[in-house]
């Protein structure tokens, strides 16, 4: 089993979820108490939070370049880099690390495809649905179409990410608000929706979903499994 490190704390809240369904999922496979091999990096969220309120980005990437070197110093063989908008800066961590990097969109293109999906909605911070590293990567490298929430959508989703459940907050009434997002989005076409900010899952289920759901954390998180154990397979 190859060493697997997490680069979290962005927000806990989901960083936290990476770590249990890891070594669920490695549990489960490899039988017994068998458990990930896992190094754990949780950077102070209040830090990357103000960077990106500033349009900090490089400055967000001289931090996150360093704590990466620090895992693979630390002995990782993969890193996982447990949230979604922080792959804006994916380029450079990847540019300053000999290890494998397990890519967020990659991962959940991959289930998009699974689902026989090629339209999907992209919920997430407004920095992941207004920036193209993200709906980029899955059209160009991918071939899906993506469509994002109208304005007063995307601020919602925003809002709602922030204001709650990055500090915890689990709200029925934002749950509503948010369905009410997603379906709009199936109503303009897609046929399915990422939950594309990995506490976004913490808030909505598949099960209250139309369509194909993809829960970005624990797709990131099983990919991580399957390249941690393809070594020993």
């Amino acid at each position: 089993m190859r060493r697997i490190g997490l680069l979290g704390g962005m927000s806990w809240e989901s960083s936290i979820e990476y770590e249990r369904i890891i070594n669920t999922e490695v549990r489960e496979r490899c039988g017994g108490v068998t458990s990930a091999d896992l190094v754990i990096r949780s950077v102070d969220f209040s830090v990357i939070e103000s960077l990106q309120a500033a349009d900090q980005w490089n400055e967000a990437g001289d931090l996150l370049v360093a704590e990466a070197r620090l895992l693979e110093a630390a002995g990782s063989e993969l890193l996982v880099l447990c949230t979604n908008t922080m792959h804006r800066l994916a380029d450079r961590i990847m540019a300053a690390i000999s290890i494998p990097f397990i890519h967020i969109a990659d991962a959940t293109a991959a289930a998009i495809h699974r689902a026989g999906v090629d339209t999907v909605g992209l919920l997430g911070t407004r920095y992941t649905m207004e920036a193209d590293f993200y709906a980029g990567r899955l059209r160009d490298e991918h071939d899906l179409d993506v469509i994002v929430p109208d304005a007063d959508g995307r601020a919602l989703v925003h809002r709602i990410i922030y204001d709650e459940l990055v500090r915890g907050v689990v709200d029925d009434g934002s749950r509503t608000e948010m369905l009410g997002v997603i379906e709009s989005l199936v109503a303009d076409g897609a046929g399915g929706i990422i939950a594309g900010c990995t506490e976004i899952e913490l808030l909505v289920t598949p099960s209250e979903v139309t369509v194909p759901y993809f829960p970005t954390a624990r797709l990131h998180a099983l990919a991580a499994v399957d390249a941690a154990l393809a070594s020993s397979s």
